[in-house]
């Protein structure tokens, strides 16, 4: 068992942190005013006051005026400090863009917009992805005054499916490091996630004979479909396979003959004897391989099924349902 789970108030802690998160309203637009914005010393802060708690001491026991000048001094800095951090967070609105689509695996990427409306500079303003563990995980800028600034933070999803943007955090120590003040941010938007496609797929399935045209059952004695062929003199321009033959090293042509004659299907039956995953893992990577070749491909899920088509709408259909069968 985890000790972490042993210790009664870390438990306490991290339930009454979970109850405070769900009561922070789900927006992609946040402005930070009193009320969301808090502010607490740092180390340094308590540091700071501790000393000027031993200079005011030794000022009062010695009748130092000079003492009593450098303790008040530092004490209306630590004063004016603690208001100008206040105000480089408060009046700050924090935009979402809406987030991409990726593979398991990869980092999802965060544009988030910070709009000053302010006549002056704000600097030193972090934003991160709360809770995370990643050492570089604060990505910092300073928005100009009437103006914006776009930063991008990055999480990494656990797994594929349509994921709620995790909690993000905006922080600031401006001007002395004496206190932080940050702001916790609840996106509702979600991001999508598809299956990490296979490094080493088999090749594309045979083709399966259209309805009533007649052709045989068997497509060739490969087993592979790809709707090309190699080049022959005269044919036109537009048949040919650029991107495939500039990784072949040799000019393929369409076999529009066969595309008439056979139509592609990507079926989960025929995926693999693996788990579920890995043949959604398999089904990604051939719905890549024949959007690379330009062919029609159609989908065969367990609950769903996609004609065939190609281009980029149909690609992004069938990564969709593989995301979220």
């Amino acid at each position: 068992m985890n000790a972490a789970a042993l210790n009664p108030l870390l438990v306490v802690r991290r339930r009454f942190r979970a109850w405070w998160e769900a009561r922070l309203p789900l927006a992609d637009r946040i402005e930070l005013t009193q009320r969301n914005v808090y502010i607490l010393p740092t180390r340094p802060g308590f540091m700071l006051v501790l000393t000027l708690l031993v200079l005011l001491v030794g000022s009062i026991n010695y009748q130092l005026n000079l003492g009593y000048l450098l303790t008040f001094l530092l004490a209306g800095s630590t004063v004016v400090g603690m208001y100008v951090c206040h105000g480089t967070l408060r009046g700050l609105t924090l935009n979402l863009a809406p987030p991409d689509p990726q593979f398991a695996g990869d980092s999802a990427t965060l544009s988030i917009v910070l709009t000053n409306e302010r006549r002056s500079v704000r600097y030193g303003i972090g934003l991160a992805v709360l809770d995370s563990t990643r050492a570089d995980r604060w990505v910092w800028t300073d928005v100009p005054a009437l103006g914006q600034s776009t930063v991008q933070v990055a999480f990494r999803p656990a797994r594929r499916g349509l994921h709620r943007v995790p909690p993000l955090t905006a922080e600031t120590r401006f001007p002395l490091g004496t206190f932080r003040v940050w702001n916790v941010w609840r996106p509702a938007a979600r991001v999508l996630v598809y299956p990490a496609p296979e490094a080493l797929p088999p090749p594309l399935p045979p083709g399966e004979p259209r309805a009533g045209g007649g052709a045989s059952a068997k497509l060739r004695s490969t087993g592979e479909f790809d709707g090309v062929r190699a080049y022959r003199r005269g044919d036109p321009l537009k048949l040919v396979v650029w991107k495939k033959a500039a990784k072949a090293d040799e000019l393929v042509s369409r076999d529009s003959e066969q595309a008439q004659r056979y139509e592609l299907w990507l079926d989960y039956a025929q995926a693999g004897p693996q788990d579920a995953e890995h043949r959604l893992s398999r089904l990604t990577a051939w719905v890549l391989q024949a959007e690379r070749l330009g062919l029609d491909y159609g989908l065969r899920l367990p609950r769903q099924q996609i004609a065939p088509a190609c281009g980029e709408p149909h690609k992004r259909r069938c990564l969709e349902a593989l995301a979220t069968c």
